[in-house]
């Protein structure tokens, strides 16, 4: 219990209101913007570089060559979120799933109706891979908020797999993409 008597939960507290049941308020760690409400009720105002340490703080990020080792062991599935001009441009991760962004949540929720085949589980462990590991933090965090509870991104992105002289396709080989 809080000192206003309110029934409270480890991480958030719990209040009744009209209508809607019980409404959950966002707290430090549970907010979509990281932070706490302000007086007035608006989500506290965080910078990018704190909202980054705090999505990465929950996450077992991952080197390319951890990466590659989970996803030939089949342990990983590795999903590309680059946008097209910088895939065009570097190439490809062989075996590595394509998702734009912008259909990541959509395309690996175990649960949607737009899911992709590899969609599984909750279980699957999902590695996010953008170009130099900032993206991928704040979208496998996004994942996890999904209940995949195993999503995790790649430490420095795709220049760092690059730079780990791990493989790459060429630029003009399809991607395998989620339909």
């Amino acid at each position: 219990m809080s000192d206003e008597g309110t029934p409270t939960t480890a991480t958030r507290p719990v209040t009744r209101s009209e209508g809607d049941g019980v409404r959950r308020e966002a707290s430090a760690r549970g907010s979509r913007t990281g932070g706490s409400l302000q007086t007035d009720g608006r989500p506290a105002k965080v910078s990018i570089d704190d909202r980054l340490e705090q999505a990465r703080a929950g996450l077992d990020r991952v080197t390319a060559e951890e990466a590659y080792a989970a996803a030939r062991a089949g342990d990983a599935l590795l999903v590309d979120t680059r946008y097209a001009a910088l895939r065009d441009r570097d190439g490809l991760i062989p075996g590595a799933l394509v998702v734009e962004r912008n259909e990541l949540e959509w395309r690996l929720d175990p649960q949607g109706s737009h899911r992709a085949a590899e969609a599984t589980g909750h279980d699957l462990r999902v590695v996010v891979v953008c170009n130099e590991g900032y993206a991928s933090s704040l979208a496998a965090e996004s994942l996890r908020g999904l209940g995949l509870h195993r999503a995790t991104d790649l430490i420095g992105g795709f220049q760092a797999w690059k730079a780990a002289r791990l493989p790459v396709t060429e630029p003009e080989v399809r991607p395998r993409t989620a339909n």
